[in-house]
């Protein structure tokens, strides 16, 4: 006749729990660092769909709708730790509500070595960004610029037609469009622009 010995499993039992206490602690700590590592690039993609924050959405075409309302679109432009110069051709632009529009941006590199930055944007005020979409934009990207050179950095845009049907928006005038560049670290195939000084 066979007894357990309860002075025997109960260590065991013991040591079963720990062991299953263990494994759920490592793989909720290995999902909250996952969870960390991809809140940035899906905080950015939901504003990118969204327009959440003053970000701009990104667009493929233009629409084929065009109003006979205007908007004056202003232009900001700032860098952050870099030596460059970053300015607008433009103050600003008066546009047609729905027709696409190119505005075009200037960066100089005053270093003796290529330097690589990254936009980021906004847009103000920020019940207008929804509306405020980017066909292209140097903005998508790191931009590389050669020492000593400038470069033109081209932003082709539209604001989409249902502005003026949202009560947030339809009476407003004027937005917007702000950038700052901040140096990249480390670039991933950047691709170098300006290999003329200027």
């Amino acid at each position: 006749m066979s007894q357990n010995n309860p002075s025997k499993s109960a260590p065991r039992r013991k040591l079963e729990r720990n062991n299953a206490v263990a494994l759920i602690c490592g793989v909720v700590f290995v999902a909250m660092v996952g969870a960390a590592y991809a809140s940035i690039p899906l905080y950015r993609a939901f504003c990118q769909v969204t327009g959440y924050g003053g970000t701009v959405r990104k667009a493929e075409i233009a629409p084929d709708k065009t109003l006979d309302q205007t908007l004056l679109i202003r232009f900001d432009t700032n860098v952050r730790n870099l030596p460059w110069d970053f300015t607008s051709e433009q103050i600003d632009q008066t546009v047609k509500i729905g027709a696409s529009q190119v505005a075009v941006f200037k960066v100089t590199n005053h270093s003796d070595k290529p330097v690589t930055a990254r936009a980021v944007f906004n847009v103000v005020p920020e019940q207008a960004a929804v509306y405020f979409r980017k066909i292209s934009c140097f903005c998508f990207s790191d931009q590389t610029v050669a020492a000593g050179a400038t470069v033109e950095l081209p932003v082709l845009y539209f604001v989409d037609p249902k502005y003026a049907d949202d009560f947030e928006t339809k009476n407003g005038k004027t937005i917007t469009l702000s950038y700052t560049f901040f140096p990249v670290v480390a670039p991933k195939a950047a691709k170098t622009q300006g290999q003329k000084p200027a």
